[in-house]
């Protein structure tokens, strides 16, 4: 569906879509099974400019519009969320973050290497203790002389085993969000360790990890944006985040649909290829709908950051209605493969995997629900 896309946006997706083609999918069930994508797909990302994009090119980006942005993370959300995840975070969450609140030295220091692919960000928000809660983060900042010392736990940290900054939050102040404060913090200052964690059910190939800062020091310089301002900075990239997200969902569903009306026409039973049986029929048009309805929902999302009006309550439906879209159309291309669909020589049992978690990170469907809901009355329910 090329609705209202330009000639710069359709070879964007031409690129995105030869690309995945080639290097992505091919090696998505390998890389699912030794859970590690190729570190070399990294550096092919920053060849093309998926790592810069909507960057401005005068800090080292490709440039770009959102619509564009969102058309490669659904592209590689059609071939291994994995590897969309990587760009998700380092580009979405902490590339566009300094480039849109660092200082110009900040940004000279990290975007360049994070847009060319040459070094990786993570979002380090979520702790053990706090995760839809986020102003109850417990990691602390406190000064030392021109200084910070910052010390405390993150957890499900993508890209945190191999990205070269981590965008981390810390208590500067005192309860509540008002107290929190954005750093940019090298991962390997002293006192900066961390430990990837194994066995997950979905995004098996993307490193996501448990970081541990026991006093890390930081210049003043390494704060990114104002003090007691970090929670609101957060806030606002998670929602452009949300965007991210559900346009790899939306990648999923038409992977799940693009398998599914595949295998049903080349399945016989009864006589017949099983797209003749009514019901199957059923499960694929569901999924045909659920994906072009999250598509327009994200699409909204771009149109609206590009005319500068505001989007976080769109971004909040994308990505509730996306997500919980992407489990249902996996759900339905498994029982249209049937047994065959529950092993990993096909790609919906992954689909299926890596559909699930988006329902949970970046804020949960509940949280959605929520902040959609205070939209719409006026009224916060938590």
């Amino acid at each position: 569906m090329d609705l209202h896309l330009s000639a710069e946006q359709a070879a964007v997706r031409r690129l995105a879509a030869d690309f995945v083609a080639r290097e992505v999918t091919p090696h998505a069930a390998e890389w699912d099974r030794r859970e590690s994508v190729d570190p070399g797909v990294v550096r092919r990302l920053g060849e093309l400019g998926f790592l810069g994009l909507t960057v401005a090119e005068e800090h080292g980006g490709s440039g770009g519009d959102h619509l564009s942005y969102c058309l490669v993370l659904e592209e590689l959300g059609r071939g291994d969320s994995s590897v969309r995840g990587i760009v998700s975070v380092s580009l979405g969450l902490v590339a566009t973050t300094i480039a849109r609140h660092g200082t110009p030295a900040q940004r000279t220091e990290w975007l360049p290497r994070l847009c060319a692919g040459a070094a990786l960000g993570c979002f380090a928000l979520t702790e053990p203790g706090s995760g839809s809660d986020a102003a109850a983060l417990t990691t602390r900042a406190r000064r030392a002389g021109t200084d910070w010392l910052l010390t405390g736990r993150k957890v499900f940290i993508t890209n945190g085993t191999t990205a070269d900054v981590a965008l981390v939050f810390a208590r500067t102040g005192g309860d509540g969000h008002r107290g929190i404060t954005a750093f940019l913090v090298p991962t390997d200052a002293s006192g900066f360790s961390r430990r990837e964690i194994h066995g997950k059910l979905g995004l098996r190939g993307q490193a996501t990890a448990e970081l541990v800062l026991d006093d890390v020091r930081v210049p003043d310089s390494a704060r990114l944006g104002e003090e007691g301002r970090g929670f609101r900075l957060a806030m606002a990239t998670l929602a452009k985040g949300r965007m991210s997200v559900a346009a790899g969902c939306v990648g999923i569903a038409q992977g799940c649909l693009d398998a599914a009306v595949g295998y049903a026409g080349q399945r016989t039973q009864f006589g017949k290829p099983i797209a003749g049986h009514q019901l199957v029929q059923q499960l694929l048009a569901r999924i045909a709908v659920d994906t072009a309805a999250a598509r327009l929902l994200v699409w909204r999302v771009a149109d609206l950051i590009e005319r500068g009006e505001p989007f976080a309550t769109e971004a909040s439906m994308a990505k509730l209605f996306a997500s919980e879209a992407a489990v249902r159309a996996a759900n339905d291309a498994v029982q249209v493969f049937g047994g065959y669909g529950y092993v990993d020589e096909y790609p919906v049992g992954r689909y299926l995997r890596d559909a699930r978690v988006a329902t949970l990170y970046e804020g949960t469907s509940q949280i959605q629900q929520l902040l959609i809901g205070r939209a719409l009355t006026g009224v916060a329910a938590f």
